[in-house]
């Protein structure tokens, strides 16, 4: 039976909608209707980023100020499935993925609607899920799947790398030493994986059990180290995004926030997981097996 499909997302350099479309080919190759919207925001993001215009958008995006987005028209006015791409910046949701779940063409349609996440991420996606999660629960939309693809290097190799492509638009080796940034292309590929998971019980149109055969074909895989780290994280970005967008002028204070970021990714962080590992982690064991299971899940 066809059933209609909504695929929604922003994307600048392109990673995520090769994702999306990697995994939507088994739900179009199977005969259902697959409309897919790429929103552009009125006032375009650049890209390649200046480190300049990257900061400047770190306390809008840590307080979900959302963005007006170019118009628009959707199809439909309601949908079997709801397939929603997305990225985080600074640990939040980009700020034009806010804009689409807060668009009030977007909202009425996701309400008691099956709705599946996907997202393309260096390695930090649980706090930016989190809120996603919150306001899919406020606009009554039913979280059914999560998709999570990461960029599976080193934390300081992928660091190096995300830089590199997101300010000089190049996706290829730095220095020829360093792998390519990014989502793996087989990780992308492999993505069908999940969509032929996501057509079977589109089929049937009823969704349980399917994140956790998801979770089973490693759709979602929760590392304890980065979540520790982003737990502790979120709370101190949202201390300076407060802070900042209180000061007449902002370029001086996200300057101190940049140089903060690096300390606290190659020093304090390492400093902070040793500590852990060796005086709380080892007794922590079935708690941080029910935060991995509960961020693995949707509900």
């Amino acid at each position: 039976m066809n059933k209609k499909v909504l695929v929604i997302y922003f994307s600048q350099s392109g990673q995520l909608g090769d994702i999306i479309n990697s995994l939507t080919g088994p739900l179009t190759a199977a005969g259902h209707t697959v409309e897919t919207i790429h929103v552009q925001p009125v006032q375009a993001y650049p890209f390649p980023w200046s480190g300049k215009s990257f900061f400047a958008v770190m306390p809008d995006c840590v307080l979900g100020v959302p963005t007006e987005l170019q118009p628009f028209q959707l199809k439909e006015t309601a949908y079997d499935l709801i397939v929603v791409g997305y990225q985080a910046w600074f640990l939040s949701p980009s700020i034009p993925s806010n804009s689409i779940l807060n668009h009030p063409s977007v909202k009425p349609v996701l309400k008691n609607t099956p709705v599946v996440t996907i997202t393309g991420a260096r390695n930090m996606w649980i706090s930016a899920m989190e809120r996603i999660r919150k306001m899919l629960k406020e606009t009554e939309a039913r979280h059914v799947g999560n998709i999570v693809l990461v960029d599976k290097h080193a934390n300081f190799v992928s660091f190096v790398t995300i830089l590199y492509w997101m300010f000089t638009g190049k996706r290829d080796r730095y220095l020829n030493i360093f792998p390519k940034p990014g989502v793996a292309d087989a990780d992308i590929d492999n993505c069908k994986v999940f969509g032929s998971v996501l057509e079977n019980y589109l089929d049937k149109g009823n969704y349980d059990g399917m994140q956790e055969e998801l979770v089973e074909q490693k759709a979602v895989v929760v590392k304890y180290n980065l979540m520790f780290i982003e737990s502790k994280a979120k709370r101190i970005f949202g201390l300076w995004a407060n802070f900042i967008v209180k000061r007449k002028k902002r370029t001086a204070w996200l300057v101190a926030f940049k140089y903060y970021l690096i300390i606290a990714l190659f020093i304090a962080a390492p400093i902070i997981l040793t500590v852990d590992a060796i005086f709380f982690k080892p007794f922590l064991s079935r708690r941080i097996k029910r935060q991995k299971q509960y961020y693995s899940g949707v509900n």
